[in-house]
């Protein structure tokens, strides 16, 4: 996949943002190669770690939710301001998040349980991102079998987590173009 950002021409554009990044750990050890994916693409393109807080939900069903519940809060922070130190556990301090980058993996099996979870996590990421106008990127790997899974996540395939990341950069440049 070819991207149009050129972090040479936007050197310090996003090194005070801020990420928030969900994982579905239902399958631990491929959220964990997508997740280090999306770490190196926020590392490469400056950054900071600091600014990186990773949610861990169950699977990906309950991935909406929890952007949700961010989204919210960034909503929130912009109101309140300093009142917003209070929340703990899902939100670290006054400063809103820049974006939110999705990670997981649903596994077809025999059942129609696949489709709808698919369905409805696709589908709630994306009003997130409508709703609140937040920069929500999809990297919630929906394939046939454990050998594709592993694929997207660092093998022949690539790393849609690093793919993740990347539509997150490019979406933050091009949304600050429109203010």
């Amino acid at each position: 996949m070819e991207f149009k950002f050129n972090k040479d021409a936007n050197e310090d554009f996003l090194t005070n943002k801020k990420i928030a990044i969900i994982v579905g750990y239902f399958y631990q050890e491929i959220g964990d190669k997508l997740l280090a994916g999306a770490y190196n693409i926020l590392e490469k393109y400056g950054i900071d770690k600091n600014n990186v807080n990773v949610f861990y939900v169950p699977g990906a069903f309950e991935i909406p939710l929890m952007a949700k519940r961010i989204a919210t809060l960034n909503k929130q922070v912009a109101k309140e301001g300093k009142e917003m130190r209070r929340i703990k556990g899902y939100y670290d301090g006054i400063r809103p998040y820049d974006g939110i980058v999705t990670l997981g993996a649903v596994i077809n099996g025999e059942t129609p349980h696949f489709d709808f979870v698919c369905n409805e996590c696709a589908r709630g990421v994306a009003d997130v991102s409508y709703q609140y106008e937040i920069p929500t990127t999809f990297g919630v790997l929906t394939t046939s079998n454990m050998e594709q899974t592993i694929g997207r996540a660092g093998g022949y395939k690539g790393n849609k987590g690093e793919e993740a990341a990347m539509a997150m950069v490019e979406m933050l440049y091009l949304l600050g173009k429109t203010h």
